[in-house]
């Protein structure tokens, strides 16, 4: 049984050219206005600030890395002289998504074979079930998930919610009322910047058309990581 100490929301990178993406300013400040009473969960720019577009494998790999790091400082050193991780439990660090993404993996030229193996096998996943989607069935058919499904860890809502972001951007570009599914400074932000509206889906548009296939290298149509297909 795990205890979650802590939990990270990563904001992709804007390079990763996906239709209705709001600028990455605007999304970590929605993040970090929404977590406002959340003493367990936080936002990390990071990603969102680099230069380019990253793989989902190299945003985990960061995130362990800063992960151990700081554990080695709280830490400190042993009698000899160097810094011991083993006197408490070392955290681990989760994919967190919904059970959707197991079926991306299945998409040919999608995902790397080694960033699926790396992801399930190094830092594992925790699925939550998504209506329409058989989390199981897709670690059946994958040779690689069924190896490490061990690591794999299917969470199950007692209220099944069918809500998604892209329910809520469509119902907003269709000027409809999204009050109680986003906080309210969130409402009153995305109102003050004019964001997920017919207007500024259109120029969303253009902006990408004007850029051209400015896919990540690798990247496949869609939708926040991939060599990935990633999707985030």
């Amino acid at each position: 049984m795990y205890q979650v100490v802590q939990g990270i929301i990563s904001p992709v990178n804007d390079k990763y050219t996906k239709k209705d993406l709001a600028a990455a300013q605007h999304r970590v400040a929605m993040v970090r206005l929404a977590l406002q009473t959340s003493d367990w969960i936080r936002v990390d720019p990071w990603e969102s600030e680099q230069a380019q577009w990253m793989e989902t494998v190299k945003v985990l790999r960061h995130h362990h890395s800063e992960l151990l790091s700081s554990l080695s400082q709280t830490e400190g050193p042993d009698h000899s002289g160097n810094v011991s991780l083993e006197r408490a439990a070392v955290p681990e660090l989760k994919l967190l998504c919904g059970a959707d993404v197991l079926k991306t993996f299945q998409t040919p030229n999608l995902w790397k074979d080694e960033h699926i193996q790396e992801i399930v096998e190094k830092f594992g996943m925790v699925c939550v079930g998504r209506v329409g989607h058989d989390a199981k069935g897709y670690i059946s058919a994958s040779p690689i998930l069924q190896r490490y499904q061990h690591n794999i860890h299917l969470a199950r809502e007692p209220v099944p919610n069918e809500i998604s972001a892209t329910y809520i951007r469509q119902a907003l570009g269709q000027g409809q009322s999204v009050k109680y599914l986003l906080p309210d400074a969130v409402i009153t932000y995305i109102k003050d910047h004019n964001l997920y509206t017919r207007d500024s889906s259109r120029k969303g548009e253009n902006t990408q058309h004007n850029a051209g296939e400015r896919k990540a290298p690798g990247a496949m149509p869609e939708t926040s990581h991939s060599s990935k297909g990633e999707a985030r």
